[in-house]
């Protein structure tokens, strides 16, 4: 393959990824604007990721060497099935779980963080982290000062805007590589 054939590959495989960072981020717009039924879905996806976790699990404990580890496994397969069942089968509690699970965890990550930040040399990046943690604080309190109400835009909404951020991130970085790949591609000269 040639240096132009190889270039002009690159350039068809860049516009497709720009092409599909544009859906992905369209996709991340609609999370957005229905984020209860992105909730809910993401509630159902999580379920069955567990009930598969939970079908491996059960094919792990066989590898165990005794009785105990054998039990211990499987107990934790079980475990799995039982919290993947309950997501599938229930996806509005499951929700309303898993928002509050996500506020607990944004303000424990704000905790962290900050711990973090003072373990830090002041300027190794410690008001990055303060900064970092203040975000987590605010939106974690007001997840669980909203809870149950919360449920409805929480999960959804960031879900949603994590989405939105890969794909625009995809479609610039696609978008700028292929004008560097221009910018080095040799000119045809004229016989």
């Amino acid at each position: 393959m040639t240096t132009h054939t190889l270039a002009d590959e690159a350039a068809r495989r860049l516009r497709w990824s720009t092409v599909l960072g544009v859906l992905t981020a369209a996709i991340g717009v609609v999370m957005i604007i229905y984020p209860f039924a992105t909730a809910a879905a993401s509630t159902i996806y999580l379920g069955a990721a567990l009930l598969i976790a939970a079908a491996v699990q059960v094919a792990y404990t066989f590898t165990s060497q005794s009785a105990g580890d054998f039990f211990l496994k499987l107990l934790l397969a079980i475990a799995y099935g039982i919290g993947g069942i309950a997501l599938v089968s229930f996806p509005l509690a499951g929700v309303l779980t898993l928002t509050a699970v996500l506020g607990a965890m944004l303000v424990a990550e704000a905790v962290l963080e900050t711990a973090l930040a003072f373990a830090l040399p002041a300027f190794m990046g410690r008001g990055w982290l303060l900064l970092s943690a203040l975000f987590s604080l605010v939106l974690g309190l007001l997840v669980l000062f909203q809870w149950p109400n919360s449920s409805l835009w929480a999960i959804g909404t960031l879900v949603g805007a994590a989405v939105l951020v890969n794909g625009t991130t995809r479609a610039a970085l696609s978008t700028t590589v292929r004008r560097d790949l221009r910018a080095v591609q040799p000119t045809p000269t004229a016989a």
